[in-house]
């Protein structure tokens, strides 16, 4: 605490933080002393003390790593938790049916895989290898483009938000346009036949190291 008071003191100093081990007992609620880890932190909106309560011995496990590897690890996994029910909507779960409850998760769960399959894979040195799975959705995956046909070709032009950066070397095209020659006057969805030959662009994900 005295680090905190220390840092109330001198707030144009950077933020900080320093962790220590020490011994604590309640006074009848606890059958015995236990080690506790304190995390005394100043950031710039002020003091963001943590105390975590812990078996593991000092030997095993020193009070920064077990902090910052172990509790820290474990709240991230709730993080991940959360982003599969908001995200990949694994929280819909309303149908009266337990097995179609069942299905939802599990579609939402494969959905979750392949998306940090590609993530980790496919995106890595890009603007997106720590976004969200919403955020790759939205960005990469479920784009909106408004079809333009002209005397020459058709064309479908994308908005400024589906542009992905990524880093030197590397080429994620969310709108990477393959030519496909059908016939004129094609119906896309009858498959309708007609004279001469159009191009129609096919939309897919190009992802190159």
């Amino acid at each position: 605490m005295a680090f905190i008071l220390q840092r109330r003191e001198h707030p144009q100093r950077k933020p900080a933080r320093v962790f220590k081990d020490f011994r604590y007992s309640t006074l009848d609620s606890w059958s015995r002393e236990r080690r506790v880890v304190g995390k005394a932190e100043h950031l710039e909106k002020g003091a963001n003390p943590r105390f975590v309560v812990t078996s593991l011995p000092p030997e095993q496990a020193e009070a920064k790593s077990l902090y910052e590897d172990v509790y820290c690890a474990r709240g991230d996994m709730e993080n991940r938790i959360k982003e599969q029910q908001l995200c990949l909507f694994a929280d819909r779960t309303s149908s009266t049916a337990m097995r179609a409850n069942e299905l939802r998760l599990w579609l939402s769960s494969v959905a979750y895989v392949l998306m940090t399959a590609l993530q980790r894979l496919g995106l890595q040195g890009t603007e997106l290898a720590p976004a969200q799975c919403d955020t790759i959705r939205l960005k990469l995956l479920k784009i909106g483009a408004r079809m333009r046909r002209t005397t020459r070709s058709p064309g479908a032009p994308v908005p400024d938000a589906a542009r992905v950066a990524a880093a030197p070397g590397r080429r994620v095209r969310a709108t990477h346009w393959h030519r496909r020659v059908v016939p004129r006057g094609t119906n896309l969805a009858h498959r309708g036949r007609g004279p001469g030959a159009w191009n129609v662009p096919v939309p897919s994900i190009e992802l190159a190291g």
